[in-house]
């Protein structure tokens, strides 16, 4: 099948994807909900409620999956225009360390909760690494490298952007109660709610100055992505190594272009080579592709599939968001 075939086989399931996506943009703005949170829940109902998009063989598959997986990458990548390396150098030894600490932490917490609630590892790893580093897009991107199936990315995502939204009220009003300055309740918002619209809406919240140190700090969270990606890299062929010979570890773990690609757009950014108006397309399509990949992943989730594991994984993604909120507090406070 040449290219052009191949792609022009995708269209339906595109189309579908597409659709869905635009469905719970409208939705996210009527009720202030997270877009990609409904674009995963509406793909689950319409893809229950209509079994032939998703079964095998079906003429809408092809797209779906080429969404779930290609543009979820494509998206991961261009999501490297809204950083700057020069972020890091603006936050200082103290607060580098914070985030560091947090997210080695959380990530550690996350599946030690997963063991102890006995719930799938990797859907465990995942909702550690959605809630320590940027939520959907650090599951996204990290969960290819993990080899995690679509029902428990879905799960993670779900979850993470849950305690998130729920974080917009908390975080600020926890930072009140402890009596933080402008500058410690924006790194504590930063440091511990998930999507960056989420910490917009929280610091801002509490003034102008927590809302833009809060920004600042959630930006050096996701720079961090990249050598999370490598440790998991490193850790995949690690693990591969005991049951397989060096040729066959390189071909069961290969390297994602896409973190090269993310790490390029993070350069230009960095540099300032492009002009803003383009860096701002660049960032919208990033996010508008995130949410067709968001609606095809919930499109590819049967109910059935994860009855068993999203009750008890809601437990394990609330205790871990309050160890976080926790451990934050606590090293703002002592540091």
């Amino acid at each position: 099948m040449s290219k052009i075939s191949k792609y022009k086989s995708h269209t339906k399931g595109l189309v579908v994807s597409i659709a869905v996506a635009i469905i719970a943009v409208i939705i996210a703005k009527l009720i202030s909900f997270s877009a990609a949170t409904i674009a995963i829940i509406l793909g689950m109902i319409i893809g229950n409620k209509f079994p032939f998009l998703n079964q095998k063989g079906s003429e809408y598959l092809g797209g779906i999956k080429f969404a779930e997986k290609d543009l979820l990458m494509f998206a991961i990548a261009l999501l490297g225009i809204n950083l700057n390396f020069t972020i890091l150098a603006s936050l200082g030894v103290k607060t580098i360390f914070i985030i560091v600490i947090a997210m080695v932490f959380t990530i550690l917490m996350g599946v030690f909760l997963g063991k102890l609630f006995k719930i799938n590892p990797k859907l465990a790893l995942m909702i550690g690494i959605g809630n320590a580093v940027c939520g959907s897009s650090a599951i996204a991107a990290t969960s290819g490298v993990a080899k995690v199936k679509s029902d428990d990315v879905a799960i993670s995502i779900a979850l993470v952007n849950l305690m998130g939204t729920v974080g917009i009220f908390l975080a600020p009003a926890l930072a009140y109660m402890l009596n933080f300055n402008d500058f410690d309740a924006g790194v504590f918002v930063g440091n511990t709610l998930q999507a960056v619209g989420q910490v917009v809406a929280g610091g801002f919240s509490i003034s102008p100055e927590a809302g833009m140190n809060a920004t600042v700090v959630k930006m050096g969270r996701v720079l961090l992505l990249a050598p999370l990606v490598f440790i998991l890299i490193y850790m995949a062929k690690r693990e591969s190594a005991k049951n397989a010979d060096e040729e066959e570890t390189q071909a069961k773990v290969g390297f994602p272009s896409f973190i090269l690609w993310f790490l390029f757009f993070v350069v230009l950014a960095s540099f300032e080579v492009l002009p803003k108006g383009v860096e701002a397309f660049i960032s919208a399509t990033s996010h508008y592709i995130s949410l067709i990949a968001m609606s095809a992943i919930g499109l590819m989730i049967h109910f059935d599939t994860i009855k068993e594991s999203a009750s008890t994984a809601f437990k394990v993604s609330t205790i871990l968001f309050a160890m976080q909120l926790a451990l934050s507090a606590v090293l703002i406070t002592v540091l």
